[in-house]
């Protein structure tokens, strides 16, 4: 696991996707919504490297589709542009032919090469975009790297989100400051394999596509891969990196002697913007966290971890403020992972329920009154190796049921 504890990473509370140098965005109300805005572009001055993670799904959406064949044609973007309201998911033949369209439209607009365009959309599956309102939206995109261009863009892909999701940090290398942020939506369909969750994030750093795609892969398993709303995972889940280079670092690569602090930089990163979409869960009353400790491996801890946060039945019993440990023990007992279970330990918040698989005495009244926080920690030690996971959800709520039975509505 990533040593961290003396690297130095700072919160920019008011700091946005357009804070690293070279970026702007903009977001504008094209019409798939009623009032909305519904359409967002991201673009760099320069030809940027870029790396992404895609869904697992088998119903890859075609803008996932036009992206990878984007990047895959010289390890470069300028550019993502990205509706609301409608996934362009499961659409066919034309659902491919208007996401290379948003592509040409958005190079025309913009006077760069369409292979430097990705293409991203979220909303309702099986419905054709409305292209004469894509391309007249495009049209009206006049991006700037204001915090208000910021905002708008961060609006203009939310679907059922209650909130805008950003995140924004800096750090030291070779000197020179570099700032990484990012703005996400997801709400309801979160379970990445990445739901329907996208996530863009902007650096200055000066780093290549491939190093890029090693160190995003290795906080995507630990971030974006441990989140869970409901146990759906999308068509058209994405998280983008774009890197301008414009902080004039020495290029980074793992053989960097500040890697690791390029590293810990976006996970931190990863890891917020993460969290603010499992705490935007549709009809969510909490964040829910889970650390597992004691693994036989990292991989056994997250499983498990995740498998916890997922579970409906302590989803339910934590919107009921029910200290009903069981429930725990019963997501862990159906997980892939290696357990022994003669010597578990459970503890909800600083209260232990369990230990060493045997229950504890403890008062139902200080259970009820920290799991009416809006945020509960759930910890689990399986005493069997050093593996450490975590995971985050919500927990499940009327609401979530009334959000999803009208989505179309």
């Amino acid at each position: 696991m990533l040593d961290t504890k003396d690297i130095q990473v700072l919160k920019l509370e008011e700091g946005t996707i357009v804070t690293p140098k070279g970026f702007k965005t903009a977001g504008v109300h094209a019409g798939l919504r009623y009032t909305k805005r519904d359409l967002g572009v991201v673009i760099c001055d320069v030809p940027a490297s870029c790396a992404a993670v895609y869904t697992l799904s088998h119903f890859q959406a075609p803008p996932i589709k036009v992206t990878k064949e984007s990047i895959a044609t010289e390890n470069k973007l300028q550019a993502v542009v990205i509706n609301s309201a409608c996934a362009n998911a499961c659409t066919g033949q034309q659902g491919l032919l208007d996401a290379y369209e948003m592509r040409a439209e958005t190079a025309a607009q913009f006077g760069i090469e369409e292979h430097l365009v990705a293409v991203a959309s979220t909303g309702v599956i099986g419905e054709l975009l409305q292209m004469d309102k894509i391309k007249n939206g495009i049209k009206m995109l006049q991006p700037t790297a204001t915090k208000e261009a910021a905002e708008d863009f961060q609006t203009a892909i939310l679907t059922t989100d209650l909130v805008m999701k950003k995140a924004c940090y800096q750090t030291t290398i070779n000197g020179k400051t570099i700032s990484i942020a990012g703005a996400a939506k997801g709400s309801g369909m979160i379970h990445p394999n990445m739901a329907t969750m996208l996530a863009f994030v902007t650096t200055d750093a000066n780093i290549d596509s491939a190093s890029l795609q090693i160190a995003m892969k290795e906080v995507t398993d630990v971030t974006f891969n441990q989140i869970t709303v409901d146990g759906e995972t999308s068509t058209n889940d994405m998280v983008l990196v774009m890197a301008s280079g414009m902080a004039e670092n020495e290029p980074l690569t793992p053989q960097h002697a500040e890697w690791k602090v390029f590293v810990h930089a976006l996970h931190t990163t990863f890891e917020d913007l993460a969290k603010q979409i499992a705490r935007d869960g549709e009809g969510a009353t909490k964040l829910v966290e889970v650390n597992v400790t004691g693994a036989v491996s990292e991989v056994d801890a997250r499983i498990i971890a995740k498998k916890i946060v997922g579970s409906n039945l302590v989803k339910t019993a934590i919107y009921g403020s029910d200290a009903n440990w069981g429930r725990i023990i019963g997501a862990i007992g159906h997980s892939t992972a290696t357990v022994n279970p003669d010597n578990v330990d459970i503890s909800i918040g600083s209260i232990q329920m369990l230990k060493a698989s045997q229950p504890i005495a403890f008062s139902e009244e200080l259970a009820k009154a920290y799991l009416d926080n809006s945020e509960v920690v759930i910890n689990v030690d399986l005493h069997i190796g050093d593996g450490f996971g975590t995971a985050w959800g919500c927990d499940l709520t009327y609401d979530y049921v009334k959000i999803n039975a009208s989505y179309r509505s």
